[in-house]
């Protein structure tokens, strides 16, 4: 079956790029699990326990994710779903109960207990909702208890931290309406990153800084209407919309990958901030050179090589862009499962004149789409790489973009280095043959 025609980024009569409707494709898609966002968040919120309600194949792609080792106690565990369930004979907010006491007395130490919902879940109908408010009343002066929906049915594993994120959003305080203007990021970010962009935030002259999600639980800021909203992630629609209702739309701006996206970023908020532009370009001008110097060392790799991204985490507009402008990489194809044309109007609009823009997946489609064009580099996920790695092409796991920290000057150069890496091994390897 012969599908519509790929749709191309054009210039318009100045010569900047604009951004008409892209390709959407549905069809047959390959999704990795909303509950994989568990991975990064158990480690930034560090009193939190994930416990999701599942089957045992939840179970088993949460150890294998995880790398989990039989003897470690991680703060995620799944509450299985089994026969007895599946049959009524147990009440599963009975089974759900008991469960949630032998966790929190075993864990002291929790102060957020996170019901996750997973496909049998919610094909169960089971409203954790519900069970979250009810389980709270219980347990109030113990911990909080809050739920979201880890599903991967219709959604990509990066919108579980939306979830998790929309689902926090709606326990934060309200803040008073004189308070003093403060600012929200918003994503999880490595606090190694968060710290960085604190310190940056500091010098600007921007006092009131807040995180969400913070390191602790019982760190939820003030959301008011004197909160400015900037977010780390394009990812973060339901968030976003959350927020909106209560302070504002985010304030727009490019992502915080690369020189170019950092600046752009810092640089939304100062404005929004009244911060000087000599106050400005003194507190960015070192980490701009150090991320451009760092950059630098992967250039002569990256240059001119042709890259094709297969929709998987909805970062894919944002690596493409940082390719083009500052590796001087070619995007031939930038997939993405959807693209919120509002949240990444200034990603889109820096893309190159006439790379193929794709949203959804239809991923025969694709994959033929992908061999035609026979780039040198294919970002894609887990189940696609292996096959194209037999077939000689070098591959990178979009997954990995998601768990390293990359975002801020100084992790630049890590990033051109995600890209590089399979380049060089692909070329060793073909050196050898």
């Amino acid at each position: 079956m012969i599908g519509p025609s790929p749709t191309l980024l054009q210039a318009d009569d100045a010569g900047t790029s604009c951004a008409p409707s892209p390709l959407r494709e549905r069809g047959q898609h390959e999704v990795f699990c909303g509950l994989t966002s568990i991975m990064w968040l158990h480690r930034k919120v560090q009193d939190a326990f994930f416990l999701i309600v599942g089957s045992r194949t939840c179970a088993h792609l949460m150890q294998s994710a995880a790398g989990v080792m039989i003897f470690a106690e991680p703060r995620f565990a799944t509450a299985i779903i089994d026969d007895r369930d599946l049959s009524g004979l147990a009440d599963l907010h009975d089974e759900l109960d008991t469960i949630v006491e032998r966790v929190l007395s075993r864990r002291p130490d929790i102060r957020m207990l996170v019901l996750v919902g997973s496909c049998p879940s919610e094909v169960l109908r089971l409203d954790l909702s519900q069970a979250a408010r009810r389980l709270e009343n219980r347990y109030a002066e113990q911990c909080r208890i809050i739920a979201f929906s880890g599903s991967g049915l219709e959604t990509t594993f990066t919108e579980g931290e939306d979830q998790f994120l929309s689902a926090l959003v709606d326990v934060c305080p309200q803040a008073a309406p004189d308070e003093a203007p403060s600012l929200l990021v918003v994503g999880a970010l490595a606090d190694v990153v968060e710290d960085q962009f604190a310190r940056i935030f500091q010098a600007l002259g921007i006092e009131d800084v807040r995180f969400i999600p913070a390191r602790r639980s019982g760190s939820l800021p003030g959301i008011g209407t004197n909160t400015r909203v900037i977010l780390a992630h394009p990812y973060l629609t339901e968030t976003a919309r959350k927020l909106e209702r209560r302070c504002g739309p985010a304030l727009p701006a490019l992502y915080p990958l690369g020189e170019e996206g950092t600046t752009a970023w810092l640089r939304a908020a100062a404005d929004a901030f009244g911060v000087d532009d000599a106050r400005f370009d003194a507190v960015t001008a070192p980490g701009r050179a150090r991320a451009e110097k760092a950059v630098d060392q992967y250039r002569e790799i990256l240059a001119g090589k042709r890259i094709f991204f297969f929709p998987d985490s909805r970062l894919e507009p944002m690596l493409a862009r940082f390719l083009h402008r500052e590796a001087g990489a070619e995007p031939i194809e930038i997939g993405s499962p959807f693209i919120h044309r509002q949240h990444m109007a200034d990603e889109l609009e820096r893309l190159p004149d006439g790379v193929v823009l794709s949203e959804g997946q239809d991923v025969e489609r694709q994959i033929d789409r992908c061999r035609a064009a026979d780039p040198d580099l294919i970002v894609c996920g887990l189940g696609l790489a292996n096959p194209f790695e037999a077939e000689g092409y070098a591959t990178k796991w979009s997954i990995e973009l998601v768990f390293t920290p990359i975002q801020g000057y100084e992790q630049a150069g890590d990033l051109a280095e995600l890209f590089a890496r399979p380049l060089r091994r692909r070329a060793a390897l073909s050196a050898e043959v």
